[in-house]
């Protein structure tokens, strides 16, 4: 397949196109500054804007699937996810690309009492604001016609971590779990192989 990788340069984005590049797939990793990331190599490398319509379309020309792991601290986090979603969901479809698998935010999944994550006793909140602006923009998901998955880690990375290649679904946010980037990149990757989730957000955690 032809996979394009928005947010390339992060960690998770990162992972995402070693995956789709072990697995054999063609992938073109979208970041902000081409010049800033020479490490990523045996992939085409362009810059793109996940904001902007004109650069998704350009960016997503003649791919089967798209992956955004893009995230721009810089913005006022409500503002980037709603123009992200939107400009993924608009540009994707002009550029005749169906299938987007959007990396999603544990703290917004629902959490064993069936309230969202964040909203459970004892939850911390001091990134609140950016856990709203996640939950904006899988909102903005929500209202497209596009075939998209929201995949969201139960809890939270485990960055040092040594990876199992494996994973499970969860049945709710588990602020305790710790899963790694690779991973986590499996699922991805294999919602875009073989899309088993379609218009719904849902969350993976360790084997």
């Amino acid at each position: 397949m032809n996979i394009v990788v928005f947010g390339a340069g992060g960690r998770v984005g990162r992972q995402a196109v070693a995956e789709a590049r072990r697995r054999g797939h063609q992938v073109t990793a979208v970041v902000r500054d081409p010049a800033g990331h020479g490490d990523l190599t045996d992939v085409r490398v362009v810059a793109g804007d996940v904001t902007d319509v004109g650069s998704v379309e350009h960016a997503a020309a003649g791919h089967d699937a798209a992956i955004s792991a893009a995230v721009d601290l810089s913005v006022p986090p409500r503002d980037f996810f709603t123009a992200s979603s939107r400009a993924l969901t608009t540009g994707l479809t002009k550029a005749d690309v169906r299938r987007l698998v959007v990396v999603g935010l544990a703290s917004i999944m629902p959490g064993a009492s069936g309230a969202p994550l964040m909203d459970e006793p004892g939850y911390p909140n001091e990134y609140r604001p950016f856990y709203l602006g996640h939950a904006a923009g899988l909102a903005e998901l929500r209202t497209c016609d596009l075939d998209w998955a929201y995949v969201a880690p139960a809890g939270d990375f485990d960055h040092d971590g040594t990876p199992t290649g494996r994973y499970r679904l969860a049945d709710h946010g588990d602020p305790a779990s710790r899963m790694t980037y690779a991973d986590f990149a499996i699922a991805l990757l294999d919602e875009i192989e073989t899309p088993r989730h379609h218009s719904v957000a849902f969350s993976v955690r360790e084997a």
